[in-house]
C-alpha cells in the first residue's frame, strides 16, 4: 500500500511520529532528522498543495470558418436533389457517395472552364445520368404515369394466371399431337 510518495496527507515527519507511536518504528530506528525537526519546527507546515488550474475562460479565441468551393456545390446539391435514394454505407471504406461523385464530375467539368456555375450544375446532372447515376430533384414526383412502361403496372397475380394460360395452351396443343 506504498502508493505515491507524495506528502498528500499530513507531512513525512507526522507520518514517522505515528509510526513510532504505534510501535512499527522503534526509537532506536528513527531517522537522524527526527529530533533537530522536533526540536526547531517550521514556522509553515510543508504541506502538499495541489496547484490549482483552470482553463482561462476569459481569453475567447476566434475560429476562423474554413469553407471550400466544394462546400458550396455540395450546400446547393443537397437543397436541390436531397440525400439521394440510398442512404449512406459507412461500413465501407470505399464507398463514394452520390453527392461526392456529383462534386468530383463538377470539378472534373469546371477544370475545363466552358461554362458558369448554374450551367455547369445542369450539365453535371446530365454527365451523371449518361454514367448510369439518376438524380432525382427534390419534391418532384418520380416519374409521370403516362411514360411509365405498361409492363410495370402488371400485378404478381396477373402474371402467375397469365403464365398458367400460357402453360395449360401448350400442354393441349402438345396432346392433340401426339394422339392417334
Amino acid at each position: 500500500m506504498a502508493g505515491s510518495r507524495l506528502e498528500r496527507f499530513g507531512t513525512v515527519f507526522t507520518r514517522v511520529r505515528d509510526l513510532m507511536r504505534s510501535g512499527v518504528i522503534k526509537p532506536s530506528e528513527k531517522p537522524i532528522w527526527y529530533d533537530a525537526y522536533e526540536a526547531f519546527p517550521p514556522k509553515r507546515d510543508p504541506l502538499y498543495v495541489k496547484p490549482h488550474t483552470r482553463p482561462c475562460t476569459n481569453k475567447q479565441e476566434a475560429v476562423p470558418e474554413i469553407f471550400y468551393r466544394e462546400d458550396e456545390v455540395r450546400a446547393k446539391f443537397y437543397v436541390q436533389y436531397g440525400t439521394g435514394p440510398r442512404p449512406l454505407d459507412l461500413a465501407k471504406s470505399n464507398f463514394v457517395s452520390t453527392c461526392q461523385r456529383f462534386v468530383d464530375k463538377y470539378t472534373e467539368l469546371k477544370s475545363h472552364g466552358e461554362l458558369e456555375d448554374s450551367a455547369l450544375f445542369e450539365e453535371t446532372g446530365k454527365a451523371l445520368l449518361t454514367d448510369g447515376i439518376m438524380l432525382r430533384r427534390r419534391g418532384a414526383p418520380p416519374v409521370s404515369a403516362e411514360s411509365r412502361d405498361p409492363l410495370l403496372e402488371l400485378k404478381l397475380t396477373d402474371m402467375l394466371a397469365e403464365q398458367q394460360s400460357v402453360g395449360a395452351d401448350s400442354e393441349e396443343t402438345t396432346e392433340t399431337t401426339h394422339t392417334p
